[in-house]
């Protein structure tokens, strides 16, 4: 991971950090090498991190599984209260279908915080790669997903919006969706 890369990545964990709560019980999806974890660890209660890369594991009070969400998650509902997944959602295949396993595997009240990155990004980190400033990530995967579309699925799935703002100069989006209580 180059310069840009880490820089991008720090920037969007920035952004999300403030939205998980003190004593969450986090499910970081697309968690990679557990950065955002670590950025908020010391005030949550445990952690359960998923990506297809990542280092499978168990260290103090964080696990992480090694697989692809939400089939390779052995989690009951209701055991998360947030649900991180930071430049992820472009990737998946069925939008709808993650939005509901979020609304399934969140307790009442919980949150699921997304940045989604604009199409325009693709080409931006194209030319840093063609620089060697960044090596990017598997946008052929990116499934042309419409950032637009963000707030109607995860509404459809049975959230409420608590916020959606731009940032990195108005090229990345962040989430934020609440499970009603009750």
């Amino acid at each position: 991971m180059r310069l840009a890369d880490r820089l991008l990545r720090r920037w969007r964990i920035a952004r999300a950090a403030g939205w998980v709560r003190p004593g969450d019980r986090l499910l970081d999806v697309g968690c990679y090498d557990r950065s955002l974890i670590d950025a908020v660890g010391d005030r949550i209660g445990s952690a359960v991190g998923i990506d297809a890369v990542a280092e499978p594991g168990e260290t103090g009070g964080v696990r992480i599984v090694r697989g692809s969400f939400p089939k390779d998650l052995d989690a009951e509902p209701g055991r998360f209260d947030c649900v991180t997944a930071l430049a992820v959602l472009e990737h998946v295949d069925a939008p709808d279908a993650f939005a509901a396993a979020c609304h399934r595997l969140l307790a009442p009240g919980g949150r699921v915080v997304l940045t989604v990155p604009h199409p325009f990004v693709d080409r931006i980190v194209d030319a840093l790669i063609a620089l060697r400033l960044a090596d990017g990530m598997d946008f052929d995967e990116h499934h042309g997903f419409d950032v637009g579309q963000t707030r109607p699925i995860f509404e459809r799935a049975g959230f409420r919006t608590v916020a959606a703002k731009t940032f990195q100069l108005g090229l990345n989006r962040l989430f934020v969706f609440e499970k009603p209580r009750g």
